[in-house]
């Protein structure tokens, strides 16, 4: 006889799809004398199906979406569907490029209901190294590697809610558009509050797309920020985003669930104004979009250090090469031939860890460095700038 705790764990169960098929399966099992060696392997083999390491991924497509941001259709080299991912969630693109192996992590900005393709949105960083050979030499057809969808950016049903606000910033509307798609064709009653910072009235991302989403749907709202010179038929925001705009913007703030993404500078200024609107730091979920551009800038760098000064960097037993302490130290591994696993380029997944040997590093608040790290000298390379000579280890 099942108690009332019992019965409702079974219902609980009951209600998990596939759990009653698994059941039935593993009665028949036991009623054949199985002993389970023909399942052997059936638990790794769902798991990269679902979560592989590695996709081969072909370009199918180039769409210019504005003068300095392109998007790139990617399908599978075999022709099947993609693996799923979460809208807000990203894959690390692989590439080869000067004698140089490296990767770069970008966020799928299609939908998660057409799994045919992932849409990669890519926007011209300043002095960057990847971004102007996929936005400028790539060519359809052209054959990358890139990993599974990842990361711990994505709406949460259980925790999230249904009234959600993104403060995107440039490109950072990339996963806002994953998530608006998504939301828009859920049967569920979402609230999706785009809040949409640039620069350039002419270089604003999906523009146009989402200003007809805006008008066909009451459930989202969608406001636009720009901080330089506007045409006369502009009529959004005029300016950096404020206290007192953003009042006016959310009612109830504390009670919503926030998502933001785009530069360093534009995260931090973001979370410094929903705290002064009194929403716990629980009820913000930030993405970073890479290391930051100047790290000199932040509290905590050594005050007399240039960042174009040059350290030395030694592997193991290997001959010590030059690296600049205002580069990633993974960037000036990659120039120097070293791979390590990497994903997030942003401290968050820890994938590109090194043991620190000897000397110094400046790691950045988004480093998501663990307390066992910090005890047992790991370091995450792709925040961590060198402020002296290194050891380490890969």
């Amino acid at each position: 006889m099942l108690d009332n705790n019992q019965k409702l764990e079974t219902n609980i169960l009951n209600s998990v799809e596939g759990f009653r098929e698994a059941i039935i399966k593993k009665e028949e099992l036991e009623r054949e004398g199985s002993n389970f060696e023909n399942q052997k392997g059936l638990v790794r083999q769902t798991i990269n199906r679902l979560h592989p390491k590695r996709l081969k991924l072909r370009l199918e497509n180039i769409r210019i979406d504005t003068p300095s941001t392109k998007t790139l259709r990617f399908v599978s080299v075999d022709g099947k569907n993609l693996p799923p991912f979460q809208s807000g969630q990203y894959i690390n693109l692989f590439v080869s490029l000067s004698g140089v192996f490296t990767a770069r992590p970008y966020s799928i900005s299609s939908p998660p209901t057409n799994l045919s393709s992932y849409e990669l949105t890519i926007k011209r960083a300043e002095g960057g190294f990847v971004s102007p050979y996929l936005l400028d030499d790539v060519a359809i057809g052209q054959v990358f590697e890139s990993t599974g969808p990842m990361g711990s950016f994505h709406h949460n049903p259980l925790f999230h809610g249904r009234d959600l606000v993104f403060l995107a910033g440039g490109s950072g509307i990339a996963p806002a558009m994953s998530m608006l798609k998504s939301f828009l064709t859920s049967s569920e009653s979402f609230r999706f509050h785009i809040i949409y910072s640039n620069s350039f009235e002419n270089d604003v991302i999906f523009i146009d797309e989402l200003r007809s989403l805006v008008a066909g749907h009451q459930n989202f709202i969608l406001s636009e920020f720009l901080s330089r010179e506007v045409g006369p038929d502009y009529k959004g925001f005029r300016g950096r985003l404020n206290l007192s705009t953003l009042k006016t913007l959310l009612s109830d703030a504390p009670s919503k669930m926030y998502y933001v993404c785009g530069p360093t500078p534009f995260n931090d200024h973001c979370a410094s104004l929903l705290s002064e609107l009194g929403v716990k730091s629980g009820r913000i979920l930030i993405e970073s979009n890479g290391p930051p551009k100047m790290p000199e800038k932040m509290q905590g760098w050594p005050s007399s250090l240039h960042p174009e000064k040059e350290v030395n960097i030694k592997v193991g037993n290997e001959k010590p090469f030059p690296a600049k302490v205002g580069e990633p130290l993974l960037n000036s591994l990659e120039r120097n031939g070293y791979f390590t696993e990497n994903a997030c380029r942003s401290g968050e997944c820890s994938l590109c860890r090194v043991k620190l040997k000897s000397g110094e590093v400046f790691s950045p608040p988004e480093a998501k460095i663990r307390k066992s790290d910090k005890k047992f000298g790991w370091i995450h390379s792709c925040v961590a700038f060198p402020t002296t000579d290194l050891e380490i280890q890969l």
